[in-house]
Order: C-alpha cells, then structure tokens, then sequence
C-alpha cells in the first residue's frame, strides 16, 4: 500500500489544444474547428501523403486519423484538404504559453508538446480561485481569443494531471483526479496501452506475464517487476499507484527510455546504397538528440518497413553494445549489421532508429584500447554547437549530396513538415 499522505498534493493543470494542427488550420481557412470537415496532409500532390492532423468531424463521420493516407479520403466536397504551416502553428503554440503566463510564473509552466502543456497553479487561489476555475477561465480565454477548444485534467502531480487528461478530460472536457479516484479511475483501465508510457511492444510483455489492467499491475510483486525491467519495473508500479515525485520542468519526461527517429521516406527505395545513406543520416540525428540529453545508449535498434506494393511487413530489432555510446558512426555500425542480416531485397518506405538503455553520458568510462575517444566525443558535441548555431543544414554529411539523401530536403522544413 501507498502512504498518500506523505506524497505531494499539488495542484497541476495538464492542458492539451483538441486537434491542434487541424484546428489551427481551421481557424486561419475561417472555419468552425469543431464542425468542419478538414485535414492536413504533408503534401497534397501525393496520393499516398500521410494525414497529419484530422478535424473531429473527420474522426468521426469518416474514420481519418492522424497517419492516414491521402488516398484513403472520401470523395466529399465538404472536405477542405490543406498543407500544414508549422511556422504558424509554433507562433500559434506560442502565443498560448503566454496566455498561461497571465495566470502563473514563468516557472510554473512546461510546455510538454507543441499543444500540450502543464501549469503549477499552487498559491494563485487568492486572484482565480479555486483550481477548477483557473481551468474553466483557461478554456474559456482559449476558446475567446484562438477559437480553440482544448481539455484538461487536473492531479495532485504530473503523472495525474496527464492520466486525468488522456483518459476522462478529452470526453468531459475538465476531469479533476485525486488519490482517492485512482481504486476506480485509474485500476480498472485496459487495455494497458491507454495508460501513459506504456507502448505496444510493452504490452504484450506484461501481458504475457499476466498484467492486463493497471491494477493487476499495480498489485504485481514489485521486485519482480524491477528485475525483468530494471529501474522501469520500479517507476511502472509506482505510476499504476500514481505516485509521481516530478517537478515542473523535469516531468514526466524524466522517465525517457529512448531517443529515436522514425521516416517515412518520400519513394520507394529499392536501392541498398540509397537505403544505407539515410540510415546514416538518421543515426546521426538520433546521436544529435542523446547529446542534447546528455545521455548515451547500449541498445541499437533499426526498423524497416516494406512498401505496400510489396504486402508490406519489415522487420525491428535491436542489439545492445557493451558500452554506452552516442557517437554517429557506433550506431551506423550496429545498424549496418542488422540490416545485412535481416534485409532480404524488398523496397523500403519506413526506416525507424532508435537508441535506449540509456545512461548519463558523464558516466562513460574512456577506452584505454581507444585513446581518441574522448576526441571523437568532443567532435560530436562541437558540431551539435554549429548545428545549433548555424542551422542543421550547415554541416552535412557527403551522403547528404546525394540522389538518395534526405537530410537537405528535411533541414528546410519546420518539424518534419511545411513552414
């Protein structure tokens, strides 16, 4: 059993903007987001375009979600299908935060994702109110000043905050979760993949160990749990307790398990060359990323999806390295034998790479067999700074230059997509 009282009884807003980019796109096309029929797609000109954003109406009369294809939309001439602007969603995002601002510090913020954001409201009750006040006046200033209908859970911590959100606010509107609604709340929910953190692959892990809603998690032997996952068995128990001793600004972020980077490529690629050029291209972001962590990884792991022409399927797997790295070309190397050994031939679409186990890069031990180690360290971090600097386009890779790399086209573009 967990002793709650002696955890934090914070009062923390998790509020997330309903259908960001399509609403966005709706409110700048001088439509009701809520009403009308709408999608944003990466490039109208390509059937087979993935749909980035879908307006609700388009959820439900239709179907269409986020990673459906262009091809795949009714003919209907209600349907307005327009391109994304990231560079007006950014200053859309933006303009929100300081919204938030008006009502609490600074430092009392986390800007979580682009439409999603957490707010401390602790000792503000004197000026808005009580904390489901401060959420009402929230909504009601979006929906006033962006046409922008958002949700929000509100908990006594982080992880709270964000399970109110993700499984009662974004059907009510405003849920409010304390300790005491976890027992029928939070315990009964299954499959495990609606609870934050828990993916497909983890699933079906637990799943095969008998784990099939949060409260058998929550009632599972817990040294168990922490020797078949490690420090994750641990925080995964404690979060079907919803205990969550993070602070605004180190959230639940602080439970990051990987870095990665997943692309849908825009061709077919059928040459082997080609296809091991953006692998490089990709390992050198991923690396760039667990830098900017300052972490380093021990597990590799390399996915490749196969075109649909080809009845698609691919492969995924991983191998873990004897000692932490994130440098470029130790992840290459570690891809490069897992594409040899499972590639069999097929026409590429999707390469994902990803680098977990991770570590604090502090905690590296140099090579006494690799002396220039910490040399090649230091170039990885130095080129991060004139990236920073500069802009990501301003050192590439030869293999950037060529027919088959993507890095030129995707350094013009605002998160992977239009400005």
């Amino acid at each position: 059993m967990v002793d709650y009282s002696r955890l934090p009884h914070q009062h923390i807003l998790c509020v997330d903007i309903k259908s960001f980019y399509a609403s966005c796109s709706a409110v700048m096309y001088g439509l009701d987001p809520l009403e009308c029929y709408l999608v944003v797609v990466g490039d109208k000109q390509r059937e087979g375009s993935v749909v980035l954003a879908a307006s609700p109406q388009m959820k439900k009369e239709f179907g269409i979600q986020t990673g459906s294809r262009l091809f795949e939309l009714p003919n209907d001439p209600r349907i307005e299908i327009v391109e994304p602007q990231m560079a007006t969603y950014l200053r859309v995002s933006t303009e929100i935060t300081r919204l938030f601002n008006r009502y609490v510090p600074k430092e009392a913020i986390h800007v979580y994702s682009v439409d999603e954001s957490f707010i401390k409201v602790d000792g503000t009750a004197h000026l808005w109110g009580g904390v489901r006040q401060v959420a009402e006046k929230i909504k009601d200033d979006l929906m006033r000043e962006f046409q922008l209908t958002c949700a929000i859970g509100i908990g006594p911590n982080m992880l709270m905050a964000k399970l109110a959100l993700d499984l009662d606010a974004k059907t009510s509107g405003i849920a409010h979760w304390t300790y005491e609604d976890i027992p029928k709340k939070l315990w009964p929910v299954s499959p495990l993949r609606k609870m934050w953190g828990i993916g497909s692959r983890l699933e079906k892990t637990l799943n095969n160990m008998g784990i099939f809603s949060v409260g058998q998690l929550a009632h599972y032997d817990l040294e168990k749990l922490e020797k078949k996952f490690g420090i994750m068995g641990n925080q995964l128990y404690y979060h079907a307790w919803g205990v969550d001793l993070s602070e605004i600004g180190a959230p639940i972020m602080d439970g990051q398990v990987s870095f990665g980077k997943s692309q849908i490529l825009l061709r077919d690629y059928k040459n082997v060359t080609e296809i091991k050029h953006v692998i490089l291209e990709m390992c050198e972001e991923v690396a760039r990323r667990a830098r900017t962590g300052k972490y380093a990884g021990r597990t590799i792991s390399l996915g490749i999806g196969y075109s649909h022409e080809e009845l698609g399927g691919g492969f995924y797997r991983s191998k873990t390295v004897e000692s932490p790295t994130n440098m470029t070309m130790d992840l290459y190397r570690v891809c490069l034998e897992l594409f040899n050994k499972h590639y069999d031939g097929r026409t590429v679409r999707q390469i994902s790479i990803a680098l977990s186990n991770i570590v604090p890069d502090e905690s590296i031990q140099l090579d006494l067999f690799d002396p220039n180690l910490w040399k090649k360290k230091k170039l990885g971090y130095t080129v991060d700074r004139i990236r920073q600097r500069f802009g990501s386009a301003s050192l590439l890779r030869a293999v950037s230059y060529t027919e088959g790399g993507t890095a030129r086209r995707r350094a013009k573009l605002v998160g992977g997509h239009k400005a």
